[in-house]
């Protein structure tokens, strides 16, 4: 098992196949991820790997964060990310991850925050059917209808699907298919679209459901840091 990477969903774009079908993508950005920590199993019982991303204002660091990004000889990140991997897995302290740790064709798991649609009914969060266009109903066609019982217990249970609140929350969309990777740009293109508004912060896995491709490179594709 690999580690994931940290990503920031750009938007949605597309791009033509050799023979001319519009394809949709999502294009992500992957920008000065490295290698912050490790946990081992010896240690904390697991293993795993700790990213970072983004560039985080000053102020809003402890000394105790700037305590672990001067061991680890990394800038400060703004998003950090603990991915568990296989023993053997693990990439070094300090090393960039870039856009070709994942290969054209292969599935990935993305989770991220989807978006927030406020306070909204029943028929649209639940696709409750509604009432009755006529035949009795006045006003209240859109509305949930009962929600408890009779006599015993005569209540609301918990967990009653109700109007609510909708999105902003995480979500994971499993097996979105890599169309094309670019190193040099850091940008990896996701065939259709992954949950969370442009500029949001998302993670990508291989999937879980799928085989890792012969051709995925192991434990990563990374940049060592520089010595000295």
């Amino acid at each position: 098992m690999r580690s994931g990477i940290i990503a920031r969903k750009l938007g949605m774009t597309r791009i033509y196949t050799e023979e001319g079908a519009a394809v949709p993508v999502t294009v992500l950005k992957i920008d000065s991820v490295h290698v912050v920590g490790h946990k081992t199993k010896d240690k904390h019982g697991y293993t795993a790997v700790q990213l970072g991303s983004g560039t985080p204002k000053v102020k809003n660091l402890t000394k105790a964060d700037r305590g672990v990004f001067a061991k680890a000889s990394v800038e400060p990140k703004r998003k950090l990310q603990e991915f568990r991997v296989s023993e053997g897995m693990t990439m070094p302290v300090g090393a960039e991850v870039t856009a070709d740790h994942f290969v054209a064709g292969q599935y990935v798991d993305v989770t991220g925050t989807s978006k927030g649609k406020g306070f909204q009914g029943g028929m649209k969060r639940w696709n409750f059917s509604g009432l009755r266009a006529t035949h009795g109903v006045s006003v209240s066609h859109r509305s949930l209808g009962s929600t408890g019982n009779r006599q015993d217990p005569g209540k609301v249970f918990k967990n009653k699907k109700m109007a609510g609140h909708l999105g902003s929350e995480t979500v994971t969309t499993m097996n979105i298919s890599v169309v094309r990777t670019d190193k040099e740009r850091g940008l990896l293109l996701l065939k259709g679209s992954v949950p969370g508004s442009p500029g949001g912060w998302v993670t990508v896995r291989d999937a879980v459901k799928r085989k890792l491709p012969d051709a995925a490179p192991k434990p990563g594709a990374f940049t060592a840091a520089a010595q000295g």
